[in-house]
């Protein structure tokens, strides 16, 4: 289930209603009275969720799932159990983003101005002018907030924290003595669309992003909430200007990611990995603890521990110097040069 304190329930709603939100068609019609309260991924999901399947790999997981209904297309139907009733349509994805949207929707700070009156804030917190704190949200002791900030509706920030000046902050649970420099805009929704009917389609962002102890993050950085599950920056993790972080990441402790770094959504990056500036990583890659990771290098596949790569499509970095130094030979070679 989302995070209650940062999405509000619009559910239950029948398998019947959302058949006709989203165009999908029922397997067993009779099963169009059944209620289901919130969207889950496949690994999630309980009698009262409806999830999807989109991937070939998740089919395998299709037999045993929990969830009360499904979106599926017409060749995976076969594959759900009698208790998971079949919602039958050509792009399954666009089924689940109709139905999140229908059953959640994010809580927003609206026309809110300085602190919200069910606001937690402990003794010592110094609040610069223009600064709003929303419904719910937890501001710990010691913490100094600048300028025109906005901490969103339930957000947890721990003790000792330093937020910059206009930092925006929201779907966020953050640690003790993290460093939030100016500009920076946390828990913004992930980049996520499908191809609807009419057009491009954005797909609800239910997830978190979480904070851990120490963690830095440098001016005008983004760190995008998790699609579903959260996005995850680990303890002492320091992050440079300019660096984009996008949905469901997972980053170890002890990282370092220098200025204009993109981390592509799913990634998964162990503990006391270093990144260059510029380097960018592909969609659900995974890079092993301590590997390195050259400044502009652009990451396509798996990293393994320890390794240090570079260039493009990025490799061992002997391998790329290697090669590099064999075209600059070539290249420079005349015409008739054995």
């Amino acid at each position: 289930m989302p995070d209650p304190r940062f999405f509000e329930d619009l559910g239950p709603v029948t398998l019947a209603d959302l058949a006709a939100l989203t165009g999908a068609v029922l397997a067993d019609p009779a099963q169009g009275g059944r209620l289901v309260r919130a969207v889950s991924i496949m690994a999630g999901a309980t009698a009262d969720t409806i999830t999807f399947i989109s991937d070939r790999k998740f089919v395998a997981q299709a037999s045993e799932t929990k969830a009360g209904a499904c979106f599926v297309t017409k060749d995976n139907a076969s594959d759900l159990p009698a208790t998971c009733a079949a919602m039958v349509m050509a792009s399954p994805q666009v089924g689940y983003a109709l139905a999140a949207a229908r059953l959640h929707r994010p809580r927003i700070s609206t026309g809110d101005k300085g602190v919200h009156a069910t606001a937690q804030v402990e003794p010592q917190v110094q609040l610069g002018p223009g600064v709003v704190i929303g419904a719910g949200a937890q501001i710990g002791r010691g913490t100094r907030i600048g300028a025109n900030s906005v901490i969103g509706p339930g957000v947890a920030i721990g003790r000792d924290c330093e937020i910059s000046a206009n930092v925006t902050i929201g779907f966020a649970l953050i640690g003790d003595r993290v460093r939030i420099l100016a500009g920076a805009a946390i828990g913004e929704p992930g980049f996520g669309a499908t191809v609807g009917p009419t057009g491009l389609l954005d797909i609800p962002q239910l997830g978190r992003v979480i904070l851990q102890d120490g963690v830095g993050i440098g001016a005008n950085s983004c760190v995008d909430r998790g699609a579903f599950d959260d996005t995850v920056l680990g303890e002492n993790t320091k992050i440079d200007n300019q660096v984009q972080i996008a949905h469901n990441v997972r980053v170890g402790r002890n990282c370092v990611m220098a200025a204009h770094t993109g981390i592509s959504g799913s990634v998964t990056i162990g503990d006391g990995v270093q990144f260059g500036g510029r380097a960018g990583v592909a969609d659900h890659v995974t890079i092993g603890d301590r590997a390195r990771i050259g400044a502009a290098a652009g990451v396509l596949k798996d990293v393994p521990a320890g390794e240090t790569w570079g260039g493009f499509p990025a490799r061992p970095i002997r391998q790329w110097m290697r090669e590099n130094t064999w075209l600059a030979r070539q290249a420079g070679r005349k015409e008739g040069d054995s």
